[in-house]
């Protein structure tokens, strides 16, 4: 079993997921369907549990992820269901993806977002503790997770949960429905369900056609050789590359299934270079794509945190753990993507490809910090 001494490779000889079960909700969305590969690349049983693919395009339908996995179209908020799909694929992991993920779409719906976030997550939790199967649970949660003091510091794991939007309410609600469910159900004998909670940065990559997402927004805008709209250019994020984001998420899988140290909240974000302004970021991806282009602001929809910033220490220390692609690097790899796509290419050939690109990074040796020189396909 690894130790916090080993650097993650996430190669495929990985041997701890080699024949795993694995039940992962959310597969269908831009996280989910990039894990589903991944799992499936390194051997594991993956059995998904997700509403239908939330847009079209998708990369869940493009990369053909249900060839590679078990998927079941089924909704977090029904309990009964979700329970007999746990009951049926006896998994010894789990990880929670399934989220309302979307800021101004929270707006729209609180009531739709408290439900599948908080109470999605409640159901998720108890199926877990009914099924006997389960070793170990990981709930994604959000960076947004945090009370926003619109300070200048990375946010670390014992700052207080809050937030002023439905979404970012929401998660933080979840954050401490997995801390009650460890408390008072997990966590009281030695085969217990070991449990974590992973907060990431603003995840970007090849793959998301989500509505209000910087990147896809980028990318749907220059497609049709119009000007980028953005809400808030000043606004510091701290952006991140989805395979950065989930190699965090399968080291603290493997860690926390062999032991209890490793339960509570951790945070994957970039290095300090990567938190940066929505500004810096809309210019790179615009010099990237191919016959360049322009942005202009609009006005706000609603109100959003200005400045966010993580600080990743304890994965850093505990874990061994650390993002491979700097943020130039990321904006690279994700336009490249996308300019590959527009081309025609196979997406399901595209995105390992970008997997085996990534590995092969991961594991070159003297490539950990400098990743400038990095391409996309």
């Amino acid at each position: 079993m690894p130790n916090a001494a080993t650097p993650f490779n996430g190669s495929a000889e990985r041997p701890f997921w080699q024949g795993r079960r694995v039940f992962l909700t959310g597969c269908t969305g831009f996280k989910g369907a990039w894990l589903a590969l991944w799992l499936a690349r390194m051997g594991a049983e993956v059995s998904g549990y997700s509403l239908p693919p939330p847009t079209d395009p998708n990369l869940f339908e493009l990369a053909r992820v249900h060839e590679r996995i078990d998927c079941e179209f089924g909704d977090v908020r029904d309990l009964d269901r979700l329970r007999a799909a746990l009951k049926r694929v006896q998994p010894s992991l789990v990880f929670h993806l399934a989220a309302q993920p979307l800021v101004l779409a929270s707006y729209d719906d609180p009531v739709g977002t408290f439900a599948t976030n908080i109470m999605g997550t409640v159901h998720l939790l108890e199926a877990i503790r009914q099924a006997g199967s389960v070793q170990a649970a990981i709930v994604v949660t959000s960076d947004k997770c945090y009370e926003n003091r619109e300070w200048l510091w990375p946010y670390r794991e014992g700052e207080a949960l809050g937030g002023n939007d439905p979404y970012s309410s929401s998660k933080a609600c979840a954050e401490i429905v997995a801390a009650a469910y460890r408390a008072s159900f997990f966590g009281k004998s030695r085969d217990a369900v070991r449990l974590a909670t992973a907060r990431a940065g603003n995840v970007i990559g090849g793959g998301d056609w989500s509505p209000n997402r910087l990147l896809p927004d980028c990318v749907r805008a220059l497609g049709r050789n119009q000007p980028v709209r953005i809400r808030n250019p000043r606004s510091i994020r701290p952006w991140q590359h989805v395979l950065d984001a989930l190699s965090g998420y399968i080291l603290l899988a493997e860690r926390l299934t062999a032991s209890s140290e490793y339960e509570g909240a951790w945070n994957f974000g970039p290095d300090a270079a990567g938190s940066d302004s929505v500004e810096a970021v809309v210019n790179y991806a615009v010099a990237q794509w191919r016959q360049g282009g322009t942005w202009e602001t609009e006005p706000a929809a609603a109100e959003e945190a200005q400045v966010l910033r993580l600080d990743s220490s304890k994965a850093r220390t505990r874990l061994n753990w650390r993002p491979r692609l700097d943020l130039a690097a990321t904006i690279r790899w994700t336009m490249a993507w996308y300019g590959a796509w527009a081309d025609g290419a196979d997406v399901h050939a595209l995105s390992d490809g970008e997997l085996t690109r990534y590995l092969a990074l991961t594991d070159a040796p003297g490539q950990i910090r400098n990743l400038q020189g990095a391409s996309g396909a």
